[in-house]
């Protein structure tokens, strides 16, 4: 499974310090903004699996920008605000937020809370399927017109990779990070070897793999 991203949003740097630690012991990715508008910039360029997301903020407060968010893009929210009026929770609550919690707040509570609506929330992708091209992720099967096609279990997590990542810009420097589990020095050539032999096995779907100059790669499966 591909690792959790948070979304903190608030105002207060040390706030975002100390959820981001606490993430951090739980293996999550984080992101981090400041006000209602970098956030919904953040939101609009990539997904989220979670938003920590604080009310009362400048340019744009947080229950503004759970108004901005197009709805194929909404993430699921824990609203941590000092404003613990019932109003202001139902408020929240009617615009869609999935948790309330004041301020001051216990971090390992937020922590239980984050790990609830995860669980809820998140689905693994278990098929893909584009035209005739069908990938097994459970199975570790890629078959094109109903034929098997064998490729290596790394190519295999570099493309299960791209799908759960679609249309994102991905670095070598992220591949190599994430499939083979160690930090980038310049050896771009093994992440290039793999991509041109997965293209080959992807044959006349070979263009789903798209070159982006100056970065890396990226799937796009858009017609």
């Amino acid at each position: 499974m591909e690792q959790i991203k948070i979304l903190i949003v608030d105002d207060e740097e040390n706030i975002r310090n100390v959820i981001k630690e606490y993430a951090k012991v739980e293996n999550y990715l984080t992101k981090e903004a400041s006000d209602g508008k970098e956030a919904l910039e953040l939101i609009k360029n990539e997904p989220f699996d979670l938003m920590v997301l604080d009310i009362m903020m400048p340019k744009m407060d947080g229950l503004t920008l759970l108004n901005c968010i197009p709805k194929e893009k909404r993430v699921p929210t824990i609203i941590l605000s000092a404003r613990d009026e019932e109003i202001d929770k139902l408020d929240a609550f009617e615009r869609g937020i999935d948790d309330y919690l004041c301020k001051p707040f216990s971090p390992k509570e937020l922590m239980a809370r984050m790990k609830a609506i995860i669980k809820r929330t998140r689905k693994e992708i278990s098929i893909y399927t584009y035209k005739d091209l069908v990938i097994n992720f459970s199975e570790h099967t890629m078959k094109i017109k109903n034929q098997e096609i064998k490729i290596t279990p790394k190519e295999f997590e570099i493309m299960t990779y791209f799908i759960k990542n679609k249309k994102l810009a991905i670095s070598r420097e992220q591949l190599l990070n994430k499939i083979w589990g160690y930090d980038f020095y310049g050896d771009d050539r093994t992440v290039d070897t793999h991509i041109k032999m997965l293209r080959n096995n992807l044959g006349i779907y070979r263009d789903l793999i798209v070159t982006v100059r100056g970065i890396g790669y990226k799937f796009n499966d858009e017609e």
